[in-house]
């Protein structure tokens, strides 16, 4: 569709709604120039590829930036890759990234581990860990790609050891890093391919002299907490930083001498190589840090002036091309080492004192003692800590056994005013039930007053009906037995003789011990009843 288009532009009349050929040609022109001049900014890409199947590679400052670019382009040629961390494997952040590269490299060979480059005793008990295994370690490569950077304006700012921040980040760590580990470097077999990338910065130009930072060091001795930092007087965010480039270059073209000046057991040459990259200007949080100098209007100004970094600022990815030809190219092997790298292709060096071998040796030895006094003070310190935590802890536990003493007395007192209060409260239900008790009898007592009282009246009063019954009969008796007689009487009269008085009195005596054996039983009925009351 585009050339019959431009086809019938040419050859047939101009369509009208199109703009004049020469604003056409101006905004080409302006299009290929935006074009060449990301293209050009955007700098080389990696020509070489190389199988990294097996081999494993120790990265700093691989959690961003060129770093983790760098990490992940190795875990995809089959590198295992071990990122050294400040935070530790099982900080958050830390396992989500870990997963996020084994995800994009397609295997499980990506690990962590803690190297805090603010402590020099982090970086010793990691490298005193990774070279005590029997038997040694694999390493194929070492890529030092962490740095830090204070932005301009901002204090001087010292690491847990009293050391300056960039100082210790950019070369001191790093240095310790290296000469722990040279024994696992060495160790390896002579056809192995073994490589350590330094990654640099053009700041380094900048520099003042080697010597004249030497000469700091020493200077920065009498600070306030006794430890050398660089420049402490003539201190300057720019310049400690360009200062750390050029001590970390210096020492990694004595570190290619110390390594070649090896003398392995099988009598064959070293085969470790040291070389230098330098990335470019990329947008990195570290760039960003720096341009923005750490402040929110400055944040603010680069978001809104972003298109002209995107423009001349390489992307991370860009940034990890010559880190890449670093580690994979085969042609860099051939030679002595301690090459600098720039835009994927061997450059020279702009400083000639890099190869000063008096400063390097001066800087070999200062280092040393530097972090040998650091270390004793550092370990000192760890000891006195560590001394103190236990007497903080030996007095937590003391005052919380006595009050867990103190809470037992107070507990048993308060079982005790417990078992007080239930004995009381037992009593007085135990009293409250005697007085119920002895309210229930002294009830019933009455209760059974009230009835023998009743049962007495009732047998008294059956008694009275017994005896007015009796004294009836009697009554009733004499009067039959007086009847009687005077029926007796008068018919004795008419009668004969033959009838004498001895009869009429056995009759009258019969009769009277019957009314007396009736009373008798009367009686005996009485008592009958009292005792069955009674009982």
């Amino acid at each position: 569709m585009p050339i019959p288009f431009l086809a019938s532009v040419i050859l047939d009349e101009y369509p009208p709604w199109l703009p004049e050929p020469r604003v056409l040609l101006k905004a080409g022109g302006a299009l290929a120039a935006l074009v060449l001049t990301k293209k050009y900014f955007s700098g080389s890409s990696n020509p070489a590829e190389r199988d990294l199947h097996g081999k494993v590679i120790m990265i700093t400052g691989g959690t961003s930036g060129i770093g983790a670019v760098t990490a992940i382009e190795i875990a995809k040629r089959g590198g295992q890759v071990i990122l050294l961390t400040r935070q530790p494997a099982s900080d958050p952040f830390i396992v989500e990234l870990v997963d996020d590269m084994r995800e994009k490299a397609g295997h499980q060979m990506i690990y962590a581990e803690q190297v805090d480059l603010e402590s020099l005793y982090s970086v010793r008990k990691f490298a005193t860990r990774w070279i005590d295994n029997s038997p040694p370690r694999r390493l194929d490569a070492i890529v030092l790609c962490a740095a830090t950077l204070t932005p301009g304006g901002n204090p001087r700012e010292e690491t847990e050891d009293g050391i300056e921040r960039d100082w210790q980040v950019n070369f001191l760590a790093n240095y310790h890093l290296l000469a722990l580990l040279s024994p696992a470097l060495k160790i390896q077999p002579f056809d192995r391919d073994v490589r350590v990338v330094i990654a640099t910065c053009p700041s380094y130009i900048q520099s003042p002299p080697l010597r004249t930072a030497l000469a700091d060091i020493a200077s920065g001795s009498a600070t306030a907490d006794g430890a050398a930092v660089p420049g402490a007087a003539t201190w300057s965010p720019g310049a400690a930083y360009a200062r750390s480039k050029l001590a970390l270059m210096t020492f990694g073209r004595a570190f290619q001498k110390h390594l070649d000046s090896y003398k392995r057991p099988d009598g064959l040459p070293m085969n470790a190589r040291v070389f230098f990259v330098d990335p470019g200007h990329c947008r990195t949080a570290g760039m960003t840090r720096w341009i923005t100098r750490g402040s929110l209007w400055g944040l603010l100004a680069y978001v809104g002036l972003y298109p002209v970094s995107w423009l001349f600022l390489k992307s991370a990815s860009g940034g990890a091309q010559s880190i890449l030809y670093a580690l994979m190219e085969g042609s860099l092997l051939r030679g002595p080492g301690a090459k600098l790298i720039k835009e994927c292709r061997v450059v020279d060096f702009a400083r000639t004192d890099i190869d000063d071998k008096a400063a390097a040796k001066e800087l070999w030895e200062s280092t040393d003692a530097l972090i040998e006094a650091t270390e004793k003070e550092q370990a000192i310190a760890r000891a006195k800590r560590k001394k103190d935590k236990k007497r903080a802890k030996d007095e937590e536990d003391r005052a919380r056994e006595k009050e867990e003493k103190a809470q037992e007395m107070e507990a048993l007192a308060e079982a005790i005013k417990k078992n007080k209060a239930a004995k009381e409260a037992q009593r007085s239900k135990g009293k409250e039930r005697e007085g119920r008790e002895r309210e229930g009898e002294s009830q019933s007592r009455e209760r059974e007053t009230r009835e023998k009282e009743s049962s007495d009246r009732e047998h008294r009063d059956k008694g009275r009906d017994h005896r007015d019954r009796d004294r009836d009969r009697d009554r009733e008796h004499r009067d039959r037995d007086r009847r009687g007689k005077g029926k007796e009487n008068k018919k004795g009269k008419d009668k004969d003789d033959k009838y004498t008085d001895e009869p009429r009195l056995k009759k009258r005596g019969s009769q009277e011990s019957l009314r007396r054996k009736s009373s008798k039983e009367s009686l005996k009925e009485k008592g009958s009843s009292s005792r069955s009351h009674r009982k």
